[in-house]
C-alpha cells in the first residue's frame, strides 16, 4: 500500500510540475526588464571550430540551449536567484551553463537509477524505482548549487584578503601626493590576481560610464555579494564629497579587515582540531570494544 501511495504521490508531483512549466504567467515590467538586462550582459560570442562537430561540442550547445531556456522561463516568472548569481559572478561562469548543467546532471540520475535497479534485478515493482529516480533527480539537480557556493565562499575569502592589501596601496598612493580616484586606480594595477583585475575592471568601467570610482566599487561588491567592498564604497564616498582624510581609515580597515581574517583562520583551526580529537577518541572507543569483544562474548 505505501508503494503505491508514493507512486501516486510520484505521478501527481509531475503533473503538477508540467501544469506549471505550462502555464507562462505574464511577467512584469521590472522581471522583463531584468531579464533584458541579463540578457545583453550575458551575450557571448562563439567561434566555430573542428571540435565543435566533437561530442563534446554537441553536449555543451545542448546545455547552452537548456541553460537559456531555463533561464528564459525563470526570469519569466521573475525569480531572481540572486544568490546564485552572486556566487556565479564571483566564479566568472555564465548562468546558463551552470542551469544547464543542473537539468543535465537531473535528467542523468533519474535515468541511470532505474536502469541500474532493473539491470541488477533488484526491482521488485515499479513504483519504488521511480520514486528513487525522482529523489535522485533532486539531490542531482541542487548538488551543483551546493559545490558552486562552497567554491564562491572559499573565492569570497581570498578577495576579502587581496582587498585588505589594496586598501595598504591605495593608502600609499595618498600619502605620495595622488588624489583619490588615482590612488584607486593605481593601486588596483599592482599585480595579476584575479581579485586585483576584477578591481580594475571595475574602476576602468566606471570610468568609461562616468560614475565616481567608488560607485563603480559598490556595484561590484553588490554583485559578488561582498559587504566589505560596499562599506569601502560608503566610506570613499563620504570621502570624496567632504573631503575628509582618508589616508589613516583605510589603514585602520585594512588591519581591522587582516585582524578580522586571523580570528577566522583560527577559528577554523579550532574546529579542525575539534574534529581529529573526536576522531582519536572514536579509534579509542572502537579498538576498546575489539579488545573486550572476545571475554563479553563468552560470558554469555
Amino acid at each position: 500500500m505505501i508503494l503505491e501511495l508514493l507512486a501516486g504521490a510520484s505521478v501527481g508531483a509531475g503533473i503538477l510540475l508540467i501544469v506549471l512549466v505550462l502555464s507562462r504567467p505574464v511577467p512584469g515590467v521590472a522581471a522583463t526588464l531584468n531579464r533584458l538586462d541579463r540578457t545583453r550582459h550575458s551575450r557571448r560570442s562563439f567561434t566555430s571550430s573542428a571540435a565543435g562537430t566533437t561530442a563534446d561540442g554537441r553536449l555543451d550547445r545542448v546545455r547552452e540551449s537548456l541553460g537559456e531556456r531555463i533561464e528564459a522561463e525563470a526570469s519569466s516568472r521573475g525569480w531572481q536567484l540572486m544568490r546564485t548569481r552572486e556566487d556565479l559572478a564571483v566564479m566568472n561562469r555564465p548562468m546558463t551553463t551552470h542551469l544547464g548543467t543542473k537539468a543535465l546532471l537531473a535528467l542523468a540520475a533519474f535515468i541511470w537509477l532505474p536502469a541500474t535497479v532493473f539491470v541488477l534485478g533488484l526491482a521488485g515493482g515499479i513504483g519504488l524505482p521511480v520514486v528513487f529516480a525522482i529523489l535522485a533527480a533532486v539531490v542531482a539537480f541542487f548538488l551543483p548549487d551546493v559545490a558552486l557556493h562552497r567554491e564562491a565562499e572559499s573565492r569570497r575569502r581570498d578577495f576579502r584578503h587581496v582587498t585588505g592589501a589594496f586598501l595598504d596601496l591605495v593608502a600609499m598612493n595618498l600619502a605620495g601626493g595622488r588624489g583619490l580616484p588615482e590612488a584607486l586606480m593605481a593601486a588596483s594595477s599592482f599585480g595579476d590576481h584575479w581579485a586585483m583585475v576584477r578591481m580594475r575592471q571595475a574602476l576602468s568601467n566606471a570610468r568609461i560610464m562616468g560614475w565616481t570610482p567608488w560607485e563603480g566599487i559598490a556595484r561590484l561588491g553588490r554583485d559578488l555579494g561582498v559587504d566589505e567592498l560596499r562599506d569601502l564604497a560608503s566610506a570613499l564616498a563620504l570621502a570624496g564629497d567632504e573631503g575628509a582624510r582618508i589616508r589613516l581609515s583605510l589603514m585602520a580597515r585594512a588591519e581591522s579587515m587582516r585582524r578580522k581574517e586571523m580570528v577566522d583562520i583560527e577559528g577554523a583551526a579550532g574546529e579542525s582540531s575539534q574534529s581529529m580529537l573526536m576522531a582519536q577518541l572514536l579509534m579509542c572507543v572502537a579498538f576498546l570494544v575489539f579488545l573486550a569483544y572476545p571475554a563479553v562474548s563468552q560470558l554469555g
